[in-house]
């Protein structure tokens, strides 16, 4: 039986899948650790600043001198898994320019809720606007960026007044495909969550300006999703730039900013002038 464009269950499954999708993810992933590893082993970091009272209410600070520019950086996993360590590596290039980079963490599903992740990230963005000078880093100038789940929190958050610039790479703005398939199981997300929580149905109206990633070779839906956001930011009169990722999955599309020519990463510098 369809459920959503065409897709059953199965189908739905199969085409937000990423990790099927990319036959040497465990070596890409080993990698990550590898690479965040060796950044943490050369750069001053300071880890598991708690900006709530949930034991994963936690940024990761990698300074980059005073009145440094930030980039905010939400990991994915499908807003069940992964933790902030794993993606280190996506600020070295970063800090090689003198930004500094902020790591959000947030509870996971089941534990957590939709609409409590989203409220949780808010609050971190708060605890960052408000603390930023005494941490060392520039409060007007804070670029809020994620990778999947994350790049669905970053849209969530496009109009945080403490913003500068939303970057999301690769992300899931409608949640309806989502809370049909086997990802919802512990995510339970209600009606009422899916209309909320969907970036698509709620383009703010803001004059921060928005930038959207996406791996040429990541999967048809999640592609489909980020041109659809495209197409529903100009609608609303939002003038989105689309940065293409030719040749970049799911996962190594986060080079796009770990990397000295990434995407995102130009597109944070274009974004500071």
């Amino acid at each position: 039986m369809s459920l959503y464009r065409g897709m059953d269950r199965a189908a739905l499954d199969k085409g937000y899948s990423n990790s099927a999708a990319v036959p040497d993810v465990a070596a890409i992933i080993r990698g990550w650790d590898e690479r965040s590893v060796a950044l943490r082993a050369k750069r001053e970091h300071r880890d598991g600043i708690a900006y709530g009272p949930a034991p994963r209410n936690t940024i990761d600070w990698f300074p980059a001198g005073r009145k440094a520019p930030v980039i905010v950086f939400i990991h994915g996993g499908y807003w069940q898994s992964n933790a902030t360590p794993l993606t280190h590596f996506v600020g070295e290039a970063a800090l090689d320019r003198g930004i500094a980079v902020a790591h959000l963490e947030y509870t996971l599903a089941p534990e957590a809720t939709m609409s409590g992740i989203v409220a949780e990230i808010g609050a971190g963005l708060d605890f960052l606007a408000a603390n930023l000078a005494d941490m060392g880093g520039d409060p007007g100038r804070i670029y809020l960026t994620g990778h999947s789940a994350g790049g669905h929190l970053t849209a969530a958050h496009w109009a945080h007044p403490a913003i500068q610039g939303a970057l999301p790479i690769s992300g899931l703005f409608e949640l309806e495909p989502i809370a049909l398939g086997r990802l919802n199981d512990p995510l339970r997300l209600t009606a009422e969550e899916i209309d909320r929580h969907s970036p698509i149905r709620h383009i703010p109206r803001t004059t921060t300006p928005i930038r959207l990633i996406v791996g040429g070779d990541e999967l048809p839906e999640l592609r489909r999703q980020t041109a659809d956001y495209a197409a529903a930011c100009r609608v609303a009169g939002q003038p989105v730039i689309e940065l293409p990722s030719p040749g970049y999955n799911h996962f190594t599309v986060l080079d796009e900013l770990a990397l000295p020519r990434g995407r995102v990463l130009g597109a944070v510098l274009d974004l500071l002038g």
